[in-house]
């Protein structure tokens, strides 16, 4: 599968019959609070209940620090996950915001400690620039939390704006990034 639409593989719309293009996105997702690993294991499952959303690859779990946000916050458990997905970035946005709201996810404080944390990293060739809404996701280039995972399942993943995802991830400090080789995320069978 590529970046691009491939017009050979579509979906039909249920609502207007329209035929929607499947794409190739990417998915950050973490964790400080609670049950980390059973949190990110969820939020997997929960992203990939959809005949919308089909599951390609799950990168290993990473510890990270806290970027940002209060002092003294937990450390986080961090992966990406890859997906094929006819949604556009606004609807994969707000099917990451249910799943964050469905394990207890709250934002009171900002950057603060969260159950789960689900970001859209990039939808294909898209982009989009809302006030809620950026696709690619505009700091993915400084964060080795996202890069380092996202690139040992798809290096060849071209960011618009950014390029590719394994040449961003060499060009990254990877401080403070672990990989957790006694954790490991499931994708749904």
């Amino acid at each position: 599968m590529t970046n691009f639409p491939n017009p050979a593989v579509v979906d039909a719309d249920t609502l207007t019959g329209d035929l929607r293009p499947l794409r190739r996105a990417a998915l950050a997702v973490g964790s400080n609070l609670g049950d980390r690993l059973e949190y990110l294991q969820a939020a997997v499952d929960a992203l990939t209940d959809s005949s919308e959303i089909i599951a390609v690859a799950v990168s290993s779990v990473y510890e990270t620090e806290p970027v940002g946000g209060p002092a003294e916050q937990p450390p986080f458990l961090n992966a990406v996950l890859v997906v094929d997905t006819t949604l556009s970035p606004r609807s994969l946005m707000e099917r990451c915001q249910a799943a964050e709201d469905a394990f207890g996810r709250t934002r009171e404080v900002p950057k603060g400690p969260r159950t789960l944390d689900v970001d859209v990293l990039a939808v294909g060739d898209k982009t989009v620039e809302d006030e809620d809404l950026q696709v690619p996701h505009p700091r993915l280039a400084e964060r080795a939390f996202v890069l380092v995972p996202w690139a040992e399942v798809d290096p060849e993943f071209s960011v618009p704006g950014f390029g590719r995802v394994g040449d961003l991830s060499d060009a990254v400090s990877k401080s403070g990034v672990r990989r957790l080789d006694d954790f490991e995320l499931e994708l749904p069978a």
